[in-house]
């Protein structure tokens, strides 16, 4: 019986974490063509930034949605409507010939990719409780940086051999449907919280929609802080490396390639570090990582320095909204998919407004002192961790 339960536990963890391997690749596949398309439809920078607003704009749109579609018809019918949607609406991003057609398209790639979150990181959720006290999240999350980082070179390839961003798409549309065939089935079928379980009077807490309490809102507020950090990565770091660095021209993206490296390998080894430590501790220590990594940058921003502390704040940002995911998920008064669309709502506020701030600073007081105040911010989750206790 015992080899039973392992084989299935493996089998839903495999299908789970193809789920994440999905969502990486669709969204690394858009973000490496950008430039082909921003070409294509002849964008100005600042009209460019104007459209990518629209997929945080689906994404907020879908949060609460998302949520109650998951709480409602279960995470594994979700999960395989996303998979279908969210490469589908990828495709059509790839035919949009006019700028009005790219802003809804990626207005719907934002909603589908919002579901898609949802649902994956509750199902992670269901196949982690399997496990009991082991923590598991942050692999599934380095599955979506190693799609990320296979997704890039894919593009390289098209770009390479010329090949359009539409039939690119399409390519990878094929190739996600392949594996949702397979791996739909091996998904958990039910969804299982601590919400769900019988209450004193032996009845049921079905509520899906309650008031989220002090846990889940601190939660949501280290996620904040670790997503403004990431945001800050993303979309900063090569003009860090160009503008305060001065780095020569092909070594740019060398700050955002250590992040990146260290983002993934962080992920694959965060899971052992939670085991051994617990998930408060973890969290506590990645925050003053991100923090030295970013002031390291800050006070010496040399090449090799800069790259040093970019790598730091790579293992600090790794394991921290993984674990959120994962801590929310345990809620014991929110069903799991409400209590992660919560918690995502509140960290994506971060994403989505972290890295215009940045801008608005650098404009009136430099890029330096910027990447200060965002190393502060990401020190708030080592002030708030210790205040959550144990759920």
């Amino acid at each position: 019986m015992k080899k039973i339960f392992l084989s299935t536990q493996l089998r839903y963890r495999i299908a789970v974490s193809s789920f994440f391997f999905i969502q990486g690749i669709v969204f690394a596949s858009w973000a490496s063509r950008i430039p082909d398309i921003k070409k294509a439809l002849n964008l100005s920078d600042a009209m460019l930034g104007g459209v990518l607003l629209s997929i945080p704009v689906g994404q907020m749109c879908a949060m609460a949605l998302s949520g109650w579609l998951v709480a409602r018809y279960g995470s594994r019918k979700m999960l395989t409507l996303a998979a279908i949607l969210y490469p589908a609406f990828l495709v059509n991003l790839g035919f949009s010939h006019d700028i009005w057609r790219l802003i809804i398209g990626l207005f719907l790639f934002g909603m589908a990719g919002n579901l898609s979150n949802i649902s994956v990181n509750t199902q992670g959720v269901d196949v982690e409780r399997l496990y009991h006290k082991r923590s598991i999240m942050a692999s599934f999350h380095g599955l979506w940086s190693l799609a990320g980082f296979l997704g890039g070179l894919i593009s390289t390839l098209m770009v390479g051999y010329n090949i359009k961003p539409g039939l690119h798409f399409v390519i990878i549309f094929a190739l996600t449907t392949l594996i949702l065939l397979y791996m739909r089935r091996a998904t958990v079928p039910r969804d299982f919280s601590a919400a769900d379980s019988p209450s004193s009077d032996g009845k049921e807490n079905k509520k899906v929609f309650t008031m989220p309490d002090k846990y889940i809102i601190m939660l949501g507020f280290i996620a904040f802080a670790c997503m403004a950090c990431e945001g800050t990565m993303y979309d900063w770091s090569g003009v860090y490396f160009q503008s305060v660095v001065d780095a020569p021209k092909n070594l740019i993206r060398l700050g955002y390639t250590a992040y990146m490296c260290t983002m993934a390998l962080g992920r694959f080894t965060a899971d052992g570090f939670v085991n051994r430590f617990g998930a408060v501790p973890v969290i506590k220590a990645s925050g003053l990582i991100m923090f030295a990594g970013l002031i390291i940058s800050v006070l010496f921003p040399s090449i090799g320095a800069a790259t040093f502390g970019f790598l730091l704040v790579g293992f600090g940002t790794s394991s921290v909204v993984p674990l959120c995911y994962s801590m929310a998920g345990r809620s014991k008064v929110m069903k799991a998919s409400v209590a992660l669309a919560t918690v995502s709502t509140i960290g994506f506020l971060g994403f989505l407004m972290g890295p215009p701030v940045i801008g608005f600073i650098a404009q009136a007081w430099g890029l330096k002192f910027s990447f200060a105040l965002v190393a502060l911010v990401g020190l708030m989750t080592t002030f708030i961790a210790p205040h959550l206790g144990h759920e």
